[in-house]
């Protein structure tokens, strides 16, 4: 029997890395890709896989928001694609969840896929809900947030610590990291990856800018309630109007 089986990652390079592992499993049929959160819920409702890669990180809707809203009388198996969170995968080891880390490895996939084939032959599909439902309670319960970013730059991961970034700046549907002297761009709208920042770390300064509080030297008033925001590597930028009440959590009281 064929295993139909979907695969969902917001990176093409993810897909096609998963395509070529899985082309090894003789009854791994893939029936679809999605590349973003809305795309994979609508291609699940619509195609009822019996197993799905489904990535956790995506912009817009991420891995668990997919689950939430799947539709479908019989879940389907969900093998957690992650990058390098070490609370997620201990959050899925605790919940009997499978999952792969990011860059997946072959031994380790084939053992997820073998997982995965004896669920399915055993009918033990009735049970994945409920371990969905205590994954789920466990990551809402818990407010940790991961310790560093996973940024793709020049064929290499690079790994920059939280601390470390001083800036964050919306470009379309990507954001630019400012560490230090260096730049970093992050596949990730701002608003997703605002909620990923720790709020006593990170502060929204405008539609456009998130910066590190540590990392601010000095403000600048300007005109109708606006401060130019200047920060310890020379970078500047303006703390809008409408986020004047962020002003508190940089210390300042108006």
């Amino acid at each position: 029997m064929n295993i139909r089986t979907l695969l969902v990652d917001d990176q093409s390079t993810g897909l096609a890395v998963l395509r070529d592992l899985l082309r090894h499993e003789p009854d791994i049929e893939i029936v679809g890709t999605a590349a973003n959160g809305p795309q994979a819920i609508e291609a699940i409702n619509r195609l009822a896989p019996d197993l799905v890669f489904l990535d956790v990180q995506m912009p817009e809707l991420d891995g668990f928001e997919v689950v939430n809203r799947i539709k479908l009388p019989q879940m389907p198996i969900i093998i957690f694609v992650t990058g390098h969170d070490d609370y997620a995968v201990k959050a899925f080891e605790a919940c009997a969840l499978d999952f792969l880390v990011k860059p997946c490895q072959m031994a380790r996939l084939r053992s997820a896929v073998q997982r995965a084939r004896q669920q399915i032959q055993n009918h033990q599909n009735g049970d994945i809900q409920q371990k969905l439902d205590s994954l789920m309670q466990d990551l809402k319960a818990d407010s940790k947030y991961p310790d560093r970013l996973a940024v793709k730059s020049n064929g290499r991961i690079v790994f920059l610590r939280l601390a470390d970034i001083d800036m964050v700046e919306a470009a379309d549907n990507y954001v630019k990291l400012y560490a230090g002297n260096e730049t970093h761009m992050l596949r990730e709208t701002l608003t997703a990856l605002e909620e990923k920042l720790p709020p006593d770390l990170f502060v929204r300064i405008s539609r456009s800018n998130i910066v590190n509080i540590e990392s601010v030297k000095e403000l600048y008033p300007m005109f109708h309630g606006e401060y130019t925001v200047a920060l310890n590597n020379g970078a500047r930028a303006t703390l809008t109007r409408g986020y004047r009440e962020q002003l508190r959590q940089l210390g300042v009281t108006t």
